[in-house]
């Protein structure tokens, strides 16, 4: 008897990310399988081409903000993810940690570490520094080169800058990828910025734990889909959507020499008292500073009914020079 191939869901790798938590969460592993890739570029043109059936990316951090390789590749410039939408959100709860080797120091290089190798005094500049939520587990001062994705270093600034201000600093895919590059290390001196799962995966010794600058730091992810003619219109999702709320994106561009053309798309909003949840703009690279501008809202395109959502997009496609709808679905928070 031929076995039932599952459908298959697409994750920025390798596993143990934080990205690959989020697939885990939102996905039942009984019934899903989960393929890992390089990058989050991979994610995309995976669920576009129809290799898998659904993608999970991170989109944006409490503490630190949006993911631009994600709205970048929402923006579309080159038309090659034109079937893309978002489906679904998920959060995850991102506690970091500092890995490696450890060094074999005496009890006082120990003790000096716990003091900081930078400082949090106060500066004309930076009245008010924040101060680092932990402190080292064991000497750090061997440690070189720092290895981790740009979010999780804009997430730890406080840590590093006390406690490893100077090392060479490594951008990577994800934090799981950093923890893979430093169990390959044979210096003793590479060090990385990843989730605990990453670093037992990878056999690594935890030289400090939680360093993210903020304990509520958590990440939100979009579950991404095909556009299919025939949207999901069941029972089941208009009573979650009843129950929980929803959310739907857009993208769209304005004639930057006309006065107020931001003004009226996002008044098309307010005319149709739909709530907006989230801003963001990334360059066209059609003009130096001109932007693609990028809404959340709440409601949903295929579950409205009394029509807010249509009224509004309506209006924008008259007001916008250019827009695209990027999905709805179920709010999560």
């Amino acid at each position: 008897m031929t076995a039932i191939r599952k459908p298959v869901v697409s994750f920025l790798g390798p596993a143990a990310s934080y990205t690959h938590q989020a697939a885990r969460q939102a996905f039942d592993e009984s019934t899903w399988e989960f393929r890992p890739a390089i990058t989050i570029d991979d994610v995309f043109s995976q669920v576009q081409d129809g290799q898998v059936t659904a993608g999970v990316v991170p989109f944006e951090n409490s503490t630190n903000g949006s993911v631009v390789f994600t709205l970048d590749l929402l923006a579309d410039r080159n038309n090659r993810h034109s079937d893309i939408i978002v489906e679904g959100e998920t959060y995850v709860d991102v506690h970091h940690c500092l890995v490696g080797h450890k060094s074999p120091a005496s009890a006082a290089e120990v003790e000096d570490t716990a003091e900081g190798s930078g400082t949090c005094t106060p500066t004309a500049t930076d009245p008010s520094p924040v101060k680092p939520r932990s402190k080292p587990l064991s000497s750090v001062k061997h440690v070189k080169r720092l290895y981790s994705h740009p979010q999780a270093f804009g997430q730890c600034t406080a840590f590093i800058s006390t406690y490893i201000k100077g090392v060479e600093i490594f951008e990577v895919s994800s934090t799981s990828k950093a923890a893979e590059i430093v169990s390959r290390d044979t210096t003793g001196t590479w060090a990385a910025i990843s989730s605990e799962l990453a670093a037992e995966l990878q056999g690594l010794d935890f030289l400090a734990k939680s360093i993210e600058d903020r304990e509520d730091n958590t990440t939100r992810f979009l579950i991404l889909g095909r556009n299919t003619s025939t949207p999901k219109d069941n029972e089941d999702v208009k009573q979650a959507i009843a129950k929980t709320g929803s959310k739907s994106l857009v993208s769209f561009t304005v004639p930057h020499t006309s006065p107020g053309a931001l003004a009226d798309v996002l008044g098309c909003f307010q005319a149709f008292d739909l709530n907006l949840t989230s801003i963001n703009s990334r360059p066209s690279l059609v003009e130096p500073f001109q932007y693609i501008f990028f809404v959340e809202f709440e409601g949903h395109k295929h579950h409205d009914p009394d029509g807010r959502v249509k009224g509004a997009l309506e209006k924008i496609g008259r007001v916008a020079q250019n827009w695209r709808w990027l999905g709805s679905w179920q709010r999560y928070r």
